[in-house]
């Protein structure tokens, strides 16, 4: 298995699939010039690898239809798809919300991940299985990045309300599509993180918000990003083989509180 097409994600989780033997990647960010710095990165720390930048907003049907079919074009196939562009929302509770924000954040972090995964389905339906592939192999494979907003309601220290439903909506999605694409061979899950180790977690974590968020998690920090990076992996892998629909949590013990 070789292609893999991100959506919006960090150097981390791309240079996961490098080093565990993906060898062609598609990578696909809103930000061209992000996307080609670590496609560079990825080919001189991993020679043989091929990494190719693409820009793709996820807010438009057809940018993300036109990166899907120009890898398939380029690269052969696609065999895992990580879709995981998204925004935090504003912070703000139900009643002080604005329209504008709510519809930005669900358009970016729900839609634009239903659009990703419907064109990657698509084409995932028109290619054929390896013919030395074993039963553990999947037709393709889909990852949806949700979080651990997804499977509960956020704090009143970070009330982002919208970032919250458009989550919780990502783990629907992905079951529904689990379901009604594992008899096709399409094998499709969720993964769930909770406080990772980003620039901008860095920055905030002195904020009185931040600390006491901190403070609840059992393990006694937030995830670095290889960390997440290694879970999407195991999760495209065919260590994975018999899960469908999960939403896979990694945030130090936060929700089991």
């Amino acid at each position: 298995m070789t292609d893999l097409i991100i959506q919006g994600i960090g150097k981390a989780t791309a240079f996961s699939f490098a080093r565990h033997g993906v060898r062609q990647l598609s990578l696909a960010d809103i930000d061209l010039g992000a996307a080609q710095q670590t496609a560079n990165d990825i080919e001189s720390r991993f020679p043989g690898v091929k990494a190719v930048a693409r820009k793709v907003d996820v807010q438009c049907e057809a940018s993300i239809n036109t990166a899907v079919a120009d890898t398939v074009s380029q690269l052969g196939r696609i065999d895992y798809a990580v879709n995981s562009a998204g925004v935090g929302g504003p912070l703000a509770l139900s009643a002080d919300h604005e329209v504008e924000g709510w519809t930005k954040t669900l358009d970016i972090d729900l839609t634009g991940v239903w659009l990703s995964s419907r064109a990657e389905i698509r084409a995932m339906l028109q290619q054929k299985r390896y013919e030395d592939a074993s039963r553990r192999h999947n037709l393709g494979v889909i990852i949806n990045v949700a979080s651990m907003y997804g499977i509960v309601g956020t704090s009143l220290n970070v009330p982002v309300v919208s970032y919250t439903a458009a989550k919780h909506g990502v783990i629907g999605l992905t079951r529904a599509d689990a379901l009604a694409y594992a008899p096709r061979d399409i094998r499709i899950n969720a993964i769930c993180p909770g406080y990772v180790r980003t620039p901008l977690i860095e920055n905030s974590m002195q904020t009185d918000i931040m600390q006491r968020e901190g403070a609840k998690i059992p393990v006694g920090r937030v995830a670095d990003m290889d960390e997440i990076a290694d879970h999407i992996t195991f999760l495209a892998s065919p260590m994975s083989s018999y899960m469908y629909g999960s939403a896979l949590v990694a945030d130090g013990g936060f929700t089991t509180q």
